[in-house]
């Protein structure tokens, strides 16, 4: 990727609302050469969509857990994130090395809310669960800070 096109992307991982004429002033760009630039960005699939990040405590879920997931039988197929798709609180599904198949980030609103969900994702998907529930959150969701190192 184009040493412009990294530092385009880096600008929209910061702040997803950056305007295409703030984003040629950061990069010595015209508005119209940005456009261009992002929409290919877009096209090509380096910058899959926009979002808006919150707080999860803010609205209702300050407990967050990794929940590892093994199937019941390992012989069955792998559908485990067809099967979990529809659960709303599992936020992320990683596939994973190591003795589990899955790790999933959850969030809920209370240990019992996890109890629910946990038996929900076991029933859903046929495995068995390891839970970690975290305690506090120095920092996530860094990627876009490492755009500039590639």
């Amino acid at each position: 990727m184009e040493e412009l096109d990294r530092r385009l992307v880096s600008l929209l991982v910061a702040d997803g609302r950056m305007s295409y004429t703030d984003l040629g002033k950061a990069t010595g760009l015209s508005t119209s050469a940005v456009h261009q630039r992002v929409r290919r960005l877009e096209q090509r699939g380096v910058i899959t969509g926009y979002r808006a990040d919150i707080a999860p405590d803010q609205i209702g879920l300050p407990l967050t857990a990794l929940v590892s997931v093994t199937p019941f039988d390992p012989s069955a197929p792998d559908d485990v994130p067809e099967r979990l798709i529809h659960i709303r609180e599992i936020e992320d599904c990683y596939s994973v090395a190591g003795d589990e198949s899955y790790v999933l980030k959850v969030r809920v609103g209370t240990p019992g809310d996890l109890e629910d969900l946990l038996a929900r994702i076991r029933s859903a998907a046929s495995v068995s669960t390891r839970t970690t529930v975290v305690l506090s959150t120095p920092w996530e969701g860094r990627s876009g800070q490492r755009i500039d190192d590639h």
